[in-house]
């Protein structure tokens, strides 16, 4: 898809499909997906990666650096505080001055608390970090997620993890028509037609982690999922046809041959 880059803040990936580095089998495993997912860009917990003994092996380890840009996310993150903090942390350590922002407001259902997710979101702005809020799909907030700087707005297809897929595409559609900064889908994906789904919809890429990570076969679905979002961007672009309640149909009608009726007894033609 290099020929049709996704552009977040001045840089440019060629793939739209991001990916997650949790829940995999193994290291080897996750690198071998990434691998078939074609993805240049991966998202890492900060809480995840080793920061003190850079003698023992971290999963940093397994992801190409030189084709794959790291994405850290304050993944865990309850507070305001804490996802600055977090965020911070990323840096000084040397992942990036991007950041996934995540400030969870429910345990149970993960879904993000908004409120303290604008407030970090303002905050590490005016600190120079290149903000990316996972955040509801809700039109209002990823408004004013961009107000205050965002440099994508992210908002969840379904709950964390649920492979529900995306339950509410009209607002997708409507967060996409808003928006002057990409809309990444992140969460809720469980299967390919989920990602075309997303696509299809507007949205300039998917994030996903457990879709694939959970699989029976991780590399193969991440290569599934590879597929899905090149296909939903491209039907995107090419302009799907209006839905009708009725038929439509494929062949014209001009030049059909008519029926010639024949009377009782008499000639056809008359």
């Amino acid at each position: 898809m290099t020929s049709d880059p996704l552009v977040i803040a001045g840089r440019t990936f060629g793939s739209r499909l991001v990916v997650g580095t949790g829940k995999y089998p193994s290291n080897a495993v996750m690198a071998d997906a990434h691998r078939a997912s074609g993805a240049d860009m991966v998202t890492v917990a900060v809480r995840r990666v080793n920061l003190t003994d850079k003698s023992k092996e971290s999963l940093i380890d397994y992801i190409d650096r030189n084709r794959i840009f790291i994405l850290p996310n304050t993944a865990g993150c309850y507070t305001a505080d804490d996802a600055i903090r977090t965020a911070r942390l990323g840096r000084e350590v040397g992942l990036s001055n991007w950041v996934k922002l995540e400030v969870i407001g429910d345990e149970r259902t993960l879904f993000p608390d908004n409120v303290a997710l604008l407030e970090a979101t303002r905050v590490l702005v005016g600190e120079g970090f290149v903000v990316l809020p996972y955040t509801n799909d809700d039109p209002v907030i990823c408004r004013k997620l961009e107000e205050a700087g965002a440099a994508a707005v992210m908002p969840l297809g379904a709950p964390i993890g649920s492979g529900l897929g995306i339950q509410n595409p009209n607002n997708i559609r409507i967060i996409k028509d808003q928006a002057r900064v990409p809309v990444i889908v992140d969460a809720g994906v469980g299967t390919a037609s989920d990602a075309a789904i997303a696509m299809e919809l507007g949205a300039d890429g998917v994030l996903m982690n457990t879709a694939i990570a959970l699989a029976t076969d991780p590399v193969a679905m991440a290569s599934a999922m590879k597929l899905a979002v090149e296909a939903g961007r491209l039907a995107y672009r090419a302009g799907r046809i209006p839905m009708r309640a009725y038929a439509s149909a494929s062949s014209p009608v001009d030049g059909r041959i008519t029926p010639v009726v024949v009377a009782a007894g008499g000639r056809a033609g008359a």
